[in-house]
């Protein structure tokens, strides 16, 4: 008789028969390395790409963000997003914070699927083996990371008190619409739309809302939009690799297990993230004649959304696909078509989160449509039988079916964006007064990024020291260097 080590043995009050020790591992690391990529992740990307007299403001903009939604999320919007149905859409809003409920198992209660026009369950209710706090914590920091997403259309002029608001207000009414119709068990999500770990969800969600919100609030200064430099390329890259190798925890967790889906699913987002990177710079070497390293960045954060809903349902060579694809359809819609059509020129969308992450978001969706394999749905979805285009059958009606989930998700998202911006409207300003974009962080905050006096800051005689000067002459265009620091 075999003998099993006192370590595997569940015989502890805080180790019950139902938790799988590994899952809950995973589940918890995944979680964090999601909740990386956005701390410091995108801190330090926003901080960073964006001149130096905004760096302040943006990375406040990502850190506030994720805090207020940790503490909305365990409050009430968590079970709105997987709780109870309230609505086909939407949950039933409640506090996750007491003992009972964070240390049973972990369930969607409204995620039960049933044959069609029948009482007969197709797909049990989703219970992953650990406990509800676990699932309470990865699914926090999908919800922040889209919230840090929508900033990226409005740094450098919205107003953070007006922000402060807009948070918790569009995580309550827009976010988790989206979760629970395509996660939670909404209609959505039992009529078989697939969403592998939020390309609508999160990504074309949070492309809308930035763009609608980037409409209310209004553009940048007119100098700022034309020349918008970043401050510093070398942390930029920092951020945005911290994002890349997060994105194992993003779309491997989402099976809410350590298995063979998981690791096909980071294994396909390395993938395609690789192709897409490489195929956004060889058409700026083909267009511009040298690469770029911003570009880069871009080309790989299409091909991490684009790859998302379907991480876990695609192939390798479909993934290789959808990564050519992510690389040059949102390159032609941002360096070609933002500069032609007006309607998009007219939207000032700082980081261009509409292409990197609209548009990529839904490209993806449907190319999930169209790649889906029939065994790996089988391993995830809810619907049995599920496949892409590819695979014949009941496979075309598949695109029909992930064209419909994004037109809902935009809809609502442009709906429900403009009323929380017309509201707050009507409580604090949107934008920045005139002088305070002038001065950027300064103003914003009584803070800079760095200690050099540079762009942006108000010309101080006491603090400065350099009385013959005047603040028009510093900043006059025929400027010389003023010791080892230019001023730019």
């Amino acid at each position: 008789m075999s003998v099993v080590p006192s370590a595997y043995l569940n015989n502890t009050s805080s180790v019950p028969d139902w938790l799988n020790k590994g899952d809950n591992a995973w589940q918890l690391i995944a979680g964090t390395l999601v909740g990386l990529q956005s701390i410091p992740g995108l801190v330090i990307l926003y901080g960073s790409i964006v001149k130096k007299k905004w760096a302040v403001n943006s990375a406040f903009m990502a850190l506030y963000a994720f805090a207020a939604v940790v503490i909305c999320w365990v409050a009430w919007a968590y079970k709105m997003a997987f709780g109870h149905k309230l609505l086909p859409f939407w949950g039933r809003a409640g506090a996750s914070l007491g003992q009972d409920f964070l240390l049973s198992q972990s369930k969607l209660p409204a995620s039960t699927h049933y044959f069609k026009g029948h009482q007969v369950v197709e797909t049990a209710m989703i219970a992953p083996f650990y406990p509800t706090a676990s699932m309470v914590w990865f699914q926090c920091v999908f919800a922040a990371i889209t919230l840090i997403l929508v900033a990226g259309s409005l740094l450098g002029r919205m107003n953070i008190r007006a922000w402060m608001m807009f948070v918790p207000l569009w995580l309550t009414f827009s976010y988790t619409v989206g979760a629970f119709s395509l996660w939670g068990g909404g209609f959505l999500f039992q009529w078989g739309v697939m969403d592998y770990s939020g390309g609508y969800v999160i990504h074309l969600s949070s492309g809308i809302a930035g763009f609608t919100a980037a409409y209310w609030v209004g553009p940048r200064l007119k100098k700022d939009r034309e020349r918008f430099p970043p401050n510093n390329v070398l942390l930029m890259l920092c951020g945005a690799g911290i994002l890349w190798m997060g994105w194992s925890g993003f779309n491997g967790g989402d099976p809410y297990a350590a298995n063979t889906d998981s690791s096909i699913a980071v294994l396909n987002t390395h993938v395609c993230a690789a192709t897409s990177l490489l195929m956004w710079t060889c058409l700026d070497v083909i267009v511009f004649g040298k690469p770029s390293v911003i570009g880069a960045v871009q080309g790989m954060i299409t091909g991490l959304v684009c790859i998302t809903p379907g991480a876990g349902l695609v192939q390798g060579w479909a993934a290789i696909v959808m990564g050519i694809l992510s690389g040059s359809i949102p390159w032609c819609t941002m360096m070609i078509i933002h500069k032609k059509w007006k309607p998009l020129q007219a939207v000032d969308d700082t980081l261009g989160v509409f292409h990197t992450h609209a548009v990529a978001g839904l490209l993806g969706g449907l190319l999930t449509g169209i790649f889906a394999e029939p065994e790996l749905c089988n391993l995830f979805l809810p619907v049995t039988n599920s496949k892409g285009a590819v695979y014949g059958g009941v496979g075309g009606a598949q695109v029909g079916k992930q064209l419909v989930g994004g037109l809902f998700i935009i809809g609502w998202n442009l709906v429900v964006t403009s009323i929380i911006c017309v509201v707050i409207r009507f409580i604090v300003p949107l934008r920045m007064s005139e002088e305070e974009l002038l001065i950027g962080d300064d103003a914003a905050h009584g803070e800079e990024a760095y200690a050099l006096w540079g762009d942006g800051e108000k010309y101080d005689q006491t603090k400065h020291g350099y009385g013959f000067m005047t603040d028009e002459t510093l900043h006059s265009d025929d400027r010389k260097s003023i010791g080892a620091a230019q001023v730019v």
